[in-house]
């Protein structure tokens, strides 16, 4: 696969990620926390949850910038 097609299928594949991640994030959020916690612990998962999204995408990342091989043209 040549790195212009990486990039077309890495864009989508990020995209898809942090969409699944984020939907996951906010649904956890909601069941372990509810209402009933003080506020800054929400802003705490939030902020670590936020993060977490990013091993995976700097994987996906690091394999769209791989050079093309020989064979790729």
């Amino acid at each position: 696969m040549n790195r212009r097609a990486r990039n077309f299928v890495g864009v989508i594949l990020t995209f898809g990620w942090l969409v699944i991640y984020a939907l996951v994030m906010m649904a956890v959020g909601a069941i372990v926390f509810g209402a009933q916690r003080p506020g800054y612990t929400h802003l705490l998962f939030y902020v670590i949850a936020g993060a977490g999204w990013l091993p995976v995408a700097m994987l996906i990342i690091r394999w769209m910038a791989k050079p093309d091989g020989p064979r790729d043209g």
